[in-house]
């Protein structure tokens, strides 16, 4: 918020806008684009940007919350409904979005730093920030905003209290990065590596790298592997280029590595000729190769390099994502200790802002240290901040924080550091609330997130939220416009949670939740969860409590609608929504043709209901075989439901397309459509290895023991499992208690150890299984993936000859969800 103040007049020229500005009094510096996202709405610009969603929609939503400047498309039409709005028509809000920040980075000379690859870009931002900020001031991408959009909310925060900028860039398809180059400028240049992540934007190797290099066009400085460049034909840029290389020539030559250390890598390296070497507090090969890329750089810039050795050795681990836990007391904990600075936190309340399940939200913040502001200017922007997010209650950790708390208006206590708060924690009252924990790493919040989070089973279930939004977006997509979408939330969400998922799903602004069973309905309501929720499985007993929640019935035959006429009588409720349920040809629930006529006119008949849809179940739309089945099916929902729209004489919302149907029946998409497990990453339309969709959940647990067997020795209940050979077994922390099938025993069910597909031995037992790890480099305590993006839920379910939605919605509640953003 305290920022470079553009007015109205110099930003209408940047962006070459026609202005329609009854107050050119204003004056900006907070750049918008999410109605749900707000802040410093005073000073604050909105861009009304068109992709999946057309921004117009929000521009009321977000006047309504104090914004009064838009940059909207020239044809838009809806000026006159904000008389004291001012409005910047431009041909792209994009393109006047890039071009404005574009605009506001010429106003600095310092050095800034650009990197770009396939995979690493933000772990190397994060480690280059980690060496370098001790002697800079550094202003850098938050998280990973690395996107059309992400870059420029990332540059726009620079200042004159900076003396050099970190910046990553992602890009998926040709045409992309000249933008990302124009707004980031780039003094030096960093490529990470060339990989697999979104091939399919590219016609060739060749030309996503050309793409990428368009970043470093012109840059002083550029570093690099020759390794992700072998054979490129194209030019490499940089006026000075600097390469590092595994046993191959380049200035940074990695001639020796050594892991046998047990949390730590030796590298041996030679540079100009002499030997360095370095310890490296990592095993894993990516983050190996990440910080020899640092090392690189380091070099490249002339830093000494018995000091550059030393630095690399005191790298920390990255904390790529915020997770969400169950917490004691019947609370939610968001962890979100990986990086602390002002965008970071304003992106981690936005999070806390989602989870609707507790009325009141807690913030654990530390210092903040090299802020690159005064410390008064800091916590009033804090403060300011923690406000318009509407955070209930400020516990501060620090001696910096608690100084300023005079700036807190809200329900606040502070602490001179961490040990202080976990001694005296018994004194706060910390029950039916989501906490946020935020704080920089002197600080160990990792302490305060073991205290406050429930301790339950070692076996986890991983819920990647980002992934769920991305296959969410996917689908919306495919939609024509005016299509809405209704999000299946039954059986725990398909095992993957309840409010939490729904909280999710009502923040990207689904239009409907679905679920199986009334008390399902009413813990999202409990949870804070408003959307309009159908009950697909509504019973008599559980009427009454649905109408007070606002649930809305799926009614399926006579049977159940008089039932419900009769519950309503009872109540003061007028028009109350009804679903109804057609069979088309599943032959489960729902009027047949027949019955359509006597339901009709029990409706006509009570006022006190109203129809709000009309839906079927297609039977196969995965299954080009059945295509004819398909088409009978949505003819005859057609013919039915102009039925009965002519009968009752008003529109109803009609939906038959699943999944599979919103992709491979558009014509099916009628009103409405209901995404149910392509949520998670699963759709039969797509081949396994060709999927658009990203995996959601990954569930792991880990070794507890292992012992050396020999050949002959007998493993498990009633001596199942026999082994072939001297080797190794490892007992695992999950069984069919936990949702691991017993027919997976024997060989049937494989799981990865550290890489490995190893297969079961013996009988599935109820808490714990046993894996043949012969051969396999594991020791007790390692991760086990039961299944991943690599070894899939599909997988399981081939070996079971089942689908995936049993595996899914088999895993036991007992096993600890954990939700994450990265």
């Amino acid at each position: 918020m305290y920022h470079i103040a553009y007015s109205l007049e110099e930003i209408k020229q940047v962006i070459q806008a026609e202005g329609i500005t009854p107050h050119p009094e204003y004056s900006i510096r907070t750049l918008a684009y999410d109605s749900r996202k707000l802040v410093d709405e005073k000073y604050a610009l909105f861009f009304a940007l068109s992709g999946r969603r057309n921004g117009d929609l929000y521009i009321k939503e977000a006047y309504q919350e104090g914004i009064r400047n838009f940059v909207v498309q020239k044809n838009y039409t809806g000026v006159s409904e904000f008389p004291d709005a001012n409005f910047l028509l431009v041909e792209d809000t994009l393109k006047a979005l890039q071009d404005l920040v574009s605009k506001h980075r010429k106003n600095f000379s310092y050095p800034v730093i650009a990197i770009t690859g396939s995979n690493g870009k933000t772990i190397v931002k994060e480690w280059l920030y980690q060496l370098l900020g001790h002697e800079k001031n550094i202003i850098r991408s938050p998280k990973s905003y690395n996107s059309q959009i992400g870059v420029p909310l990332s540059v726009w925060n620079m200042n004159e209290k900076n003396n050099m900028g970190i910046f990553e860039a992602g890009i998926s398809r040709k045409g992309e990065m000249s933008a990302l180059k124009s707004i980031i400028r780039p003094n030096i240049g960093v490529l990470t590596n060339i990989g697999q992540a979104h091939n399919e934007g590219f016609i060739s190797r060749d030309e996503k790298i050309a793409e990428k290099l368009i970043l470093f066009k012109g840059v002083d400085l550029f570093v690099y592997s020759p390794k992700y460049l072998y054979n490129y034909k194209g030019t490499i840029p940089g006026k000075k280029k600097f390469t590092w290389a595994f046993n191959q020539p380049a200035d940074l030559n990695v001639i020796r590595q050594y892991d046998g250390y047990e949390n730590y890598t030796v590298l041996t390296a030679i540079f100009k000729g002499k030997s360095m070497k370095t310890m490296l507090p990592f095993k894993d090969a990516a983050s190996v190769e990440n910080a020899v890329c640092c090392w690189a750089l380091l070099l490249a810039l002339k830093y000494d390099g018995d000091d550059v050795t030393i630095w690399i050795q005191e790298l920390h681990a990255v904390r790529m994502r915020m997770e969400l836990k169950t917490g004691i007391n019947n609370c939610s904990i968001i962890d979100d200790s990986y990086s602390l600075d002002l965008s970071s936190l304003a992106i981690a309340l936005d999070f806390l802002n989602q989870q609707n399940q507790h009325p009141k939200k807690t913030l654990i913040l530390s210092d903040i240290p090299e802020a690159g502001m005064s410390p008064k200017i800091l916590y009033k922007q804090i403060a300011e901040l923690l406000e318009s997010k509407s955070v209930d209650r400020l516990i501060g950790v620090g001696p910096e924080i608690s100084s300023y708390a005079k700036l807190f208006s809200i329900e606040k206590t502070f602490f001179p550091d961490t040990a202080t708060l976990i001694s005296q924690i018994h004194t706060i009252r910390i029950t039916d609330e989501t906490i946020l924990l935020k704080g920089a790493r002197k600080f160990e919040f990792e302490l305060i997130s073991k205290i406050l989070t429930q301790k339950v089973h070692e076996t986890v279930l991983e819920i990647n939220l980002n992934a769920l939004e991305n296959n969410l977006n996917h689908y919306k997509s495919h939609l024509k416009p005016g299509v809405k979408l209704m999000a299946m939330v039954k059986a725990f969400s398909y095992g993957s949670g309840s409010f939490e998922i729904a909280n999710v799903l009502q923040f990207n602004r689904v239009d409907y939740l679905a679920v199986a069973y009334t008390d399902e309905g009413i813990s999202l309501r409990e949870a804070g969860v408003t959307l309009p929720i159908m009950v697909m499985n509504p019973d008599l007993l559980g009427f009454e409590m649905m109408i007070e929640d606002n649930l809305e019935p799926e009614i399926y035959s006579l049977r159940v609608l008089n039932d419900f006429i009769v519950a309503l009588k009872k109540t003061e409720k007028k028009r109350y929504p009804i679903h109804i349920k057609l069979d088309t040809g599943m032959h489960r629930l729902g009027f047949s043709t027949v019955e359509i006529g006597p339901m009709l006119k029990i409706i006509a008949k009570n006022p006190l209901i109203v129809v709000k849809s009309a839906f079927s179940h297609l039977t196969s739309s995965e299954d080009p075989l059945s295509d004819d089945l398909t088409h009978e099916q949505i003819n005859l929902f057609t013919s039915i439901t102009n039925v009965m729209e002519k009968t009752l004489g008003y529109p109803i919302i009609k939906h038959i397309a699943n999944t599979s149907a919103i992709s491979r029946f558009p014509e099916a998409q009628f009103d409405m459509v209901r995404l149910g497990i392509g949520l998670y990453g699963i759709d039969g339309t797509y081949p396994a290895h060709k999927s658009p969709l990203e995996t959601v959940a990954k569930l792991k647990t880990c070794i507890s023991q292992i012992r050396e067997l020999k050949n002959g020795d007998t493993v498990g209940y009633n001596r199942k499992g026999v082994m072939t050979h001297d080797g190794r077994v490892a007992t695992v922390k999950i069984g069919y208690a936990d949702g691991y099938n017993r027919q997976l025993g024997n060989g049937t069910g494989k799981m990865l150890v550290n890489g490995f597909l190893v297969p079961t031995i013996g009988n599935i037992c109820m808490d714990m299984c046993m894996l043949d790890i012969t051969g396999v480099p594991a020791e007790e305590g390692d991760d086990v993936l039961v299944f991943d993006e690599h070894h899939t839920v599909n997988d399981i379910a081939d070996q079971l000859k089942t689908i995936p939605y049993e595996v899914l919605t088999s895993i036991s509640q007992r096993v600890k969800r954990i939700y994450y953003y990265e």
